[in-house]
């Protein structure tokens, strides 16, 4: 993708541009952003996949009683009826099940994939919606069928309405309106409250990108680079012998105070903390596993060997990252470099290696490769 040429999505601006002037500051209305869009999956499709086990589904509704809330799978009958107002399905993942959702992501790849959460669909009877809330991550708000009104504006008082099952603002005071039609979009920042009510039947796409907190990353990585500390029998010299340091307390003298923990062994335990986190490589490896891990409900099908002579491309559940050393795929890392490194950066850029570029990889990272297509991660393009 060009980033300096100017597209229809974002308005006419460039995605240089759009990233400079919108991206985590202000939200940006954009009509026609999408001309003809039709929505990616069909609403009998959808509400039958919203009956599938393994996929992430909830229904809200609202009467003069309140707002419910139920998690799915949900059987064709337990969804209300179609003329029935005030009710919302809501779909997330749908990308990792349906492959025109994973299509309709690719216009958004002038931002890193990293950061890329998925598409999730809602799907509103008239007056659905799910309240006045915020996010703690940049969404994209496209509408692809129906009608849908949306209030928005800065949140100064975030505290929610106490004993619901949907956190709704209780103070929220918009200061922008704008009623969506298909092929509308509206981008929002972190933390800009939104409230979107269904005129109509209607349907919309939320193309979400995820911003872990310091707290939980710092937690997964200390989580990750554990799973690669090696123990000492792993390690061991050619004489046999254990390379790794044993704790050592020579000079320990005898103590009236037998529940106290040593300061020595305090010692020993944050250097040996300090030499694990300072490994630049760890760290590296553990960010491009963590980052390119798989939902939980995600599962592969069984592949095949790559064929001769065709492109390949990557399935759409598959992750794919890479950095200066490393190439990183559904939570694995591999050190690449030279041509075939640049090959499989391209496959991660792009999702795609035609067949000629295929025949430029090294046997090892064929091999490599063809493993990955017999996982499911890979796949014959069509």
């Amino acid at each position: 993708m060009d980033i300096n040429q100017a597209i229809a999505l974002l308005g006419g601006l460039t995605p240089a541009t759009f990233m400079r002037r919108h991206w985590q500051k202000k939200p940006l209305l954009v009509r026609q952003a999408w001309p003809d869009v039709k929505p990616p999956i069909e609403r009998a499709a959808l509400f039958e996949l919203a009956g599938t086990e393994g996929v992430e589904s909830r229904l809200l509704t609202q009467d003069a009683s309140g707002w419910r809330m139920r998690h799915g799978p949900f059987a064709r009958r337990a969804l209300p009826p179609l003329k029935q107002p005030n009710w919302t399905l809501l779909l997330q993942g749908l990308d990792l099940h349906w492959q025109r959702a994973h299509e309709m992501l690719q216009p958004f790849r002038f931002l890193p994939e990293a950061r890329l959460d998925d598409l999730m669909i809602s799907y509103a009877s008239d007056g659905g919606g799910v309240g006045p809330h915020l996010d703690s991550y940049d969404v994209f708000l496209l509408q692809v069928q129906g009608r849908r009104r949306w209030r928005i504006g800065p949140v100064a008082d975030r505290s929610l309405v106490p004993g619901l099952p949907v956190r709704i603002l209780a103070n929220f005071q918009p200061t922008e309106e704008w009623l969506l039609e298909p092929g509308d979009m509206l981008y929002l920042p972190p933390l800009w409250g939104h409230d979107g009510i269904a005129e109509g039947e209607c349907m919309t796409c939320s193309i979400g990108f995820r911003a872990a907190s310091a707290t939980q990353l710092a937690q997964e990585l200390l989580h990750q680079i554990a799973d690669e500390i090696e123990p000492a029998e792993a390690n061991a010299n050619a004489n046999g012998r254990a390379t790794d340091r044993l704790y050592r307390d020579p000079k320990q003298p005898a103590t009236a105070q037998p529940g106290r923990l040593p300061d020595s062994l305090r010692a020993f335990a944050q250097a040996a903390l300090q030499r694990a986190v300072d490994d630049p490589a760890a760290l590296d490896r553990a960010l491009g596993a963590l980052m390119t891990e798989p939902k939980a409900q995600v599962w592969f099908d069984a592949g095949a060997a790559p064929e001769t002579g065709r492109a390949m491309v990557l399935d759409r559940r598959s992750r794919m990252a890479y950095d200066d050393r490393h190439v990183f795929i559904n939570g694995e890392a591999f050190v690449a470099g030279g041509r075939d490194a640049r090959l499989m950066r391209q496959l991660a850029d792009q999702r795609r290696l035609e067949a000629a570029e295929w025949a430029q990889l090294g046997a090892q990272a064929r091999s490599l490769l063809g493993d990955w297509a017999v996982a499911g991660w890979l796949r014959v393009a069509h």
